[in-house]
């Protein structure tokens, strides 16, 4: 089978196209035929070495996938052969870029029946980060203020909706491309940062969610009410501390029961994916210069595998 391989770390030049041999699913994992799969920044951390949770090479990259049960082991008993399935292949966050994939029985979920097989590929890591930024972690109830940095990349988009839905007081904060569009998320309130300094102008708030970090995170601080959170997936620098302000960074955990919460969502009309750049999976060097800063759509780069 062919699979999106690199046999060593470095740039988007090492990614190569390899045969490999169709992987079999061992104790509590399913084979899948993989329809689409995704492209995000961690797919980029392991392919340069900076991952904290990836295995050294060779390895296939990858870790969002749709597609349909192809095999299973003998202890899974919540799937079946032709099952149509979404979510992550395992914690090593690797091994969706490839026409099979073998992937946690526990990390994965029926796929919703409104969406394609690329609108559920471009999911499950996105939306369960969001999710379990705005409920696991800040545990933000409706009328709470939040304030959403970087509301119109990814995860971002997704917490937005998220927030409305849960009637959260919001305000992002974008750049001017993407004012609009946040706003037709059901963000009340969308500032770009670069029209001057939000900490200045806004109330505070109780819940800080971070998708950009840096100095944007650092001036969210002062917003944050006593007792409040600010809640980050952006590790490139340690949290400010401040003594009456919670702060936390983890990595996404997807799971069958958070996937299954996000299914009905999508099946109800009420949550959009996000969908970006599409290409065939042989490009998938193209689409880590996409996530290096090449041009590409709006939404989840994802690679079609199977048609």
């Amino acid at each position: 089978m062919r699979a999106v391989c690199i046999h060593r770390f470095g740039p988007p030049a090492v990614i190569v196209m390899d045969d490999i041999q169709r992987p079999i699913p061992g104790s509590g994992e399913v084979l899948v035929r993989v329809a689409a799969t995704g492209v995000g920044p961690w797919d980029a951390l392991i392919r340069e070495g900076k991952s904290e949770v990836s295995p050294p090479p060779p390895l296939t990259l990858g870790s969002d996938l749709s597609g349909i049960v192809e095999a299973l082991a003998p202890d899974v008993a919540d799937f079946k052969t032709g099952d149509e399935v979404y979510g992550v292949t395992n914690p090593q966050f690797c091994g969706a870029n490839a026409e099979f994939a073998v992937a946690s029985a526990n990390m994965v979920a029926k796929k919703p029946k409104r969406l394609s097989h690329l609108e559920a590929a471009s999911a499950p890591v996105i939306a369960v980060t969001a999710w379990q930024m705005l409920f696991d972690y800040a545990r933000a109830v409706e009328n709470q203020r939040v304030l959403i940095l970087g509301a119109g990349g990814n995860v971002g988009a997704y917490a937005v909706q998220f927030a409305a839905m849960k009637r959260l007081n919001i305000t992002a904060v974008v750049g001017s491309k993407d004012v609009e569009y946040v706003r037709s998320l059901g963000a009340e309130s969308v500032l770009d940062y670069r029209s001057g300094s939000f900490e200045e102008i806004l109330s505070p708030v109780d819940v800080v969610i971070d998708t950009v970090g840096g100095e944007t995170r650092e001036r969210s601080f002062r917003l944050v009410k006593p007792g409040g959170i600010v809640v980050s997936v952006v590790s490139t620098d340690p949290l400010q501390q401040r003594s009456d302000v919670r702060s936390v960074f983890f990595y996404v955990e997807v799971t069958t029961a958070r996937l299954n919460t996000i299914s009905k969502m999508f099946d109800d009309g009420i949550l959009l994916p996000q969908v970006g750049s599409v290409l065939p999976l042989d490009q998938a060097r193209t689409a880590h210069e996409m996530l290096a800063g090449a041009p590409h759509k709006r939404g989840k780069i994802l690679l079609q595998a199977n048609s």
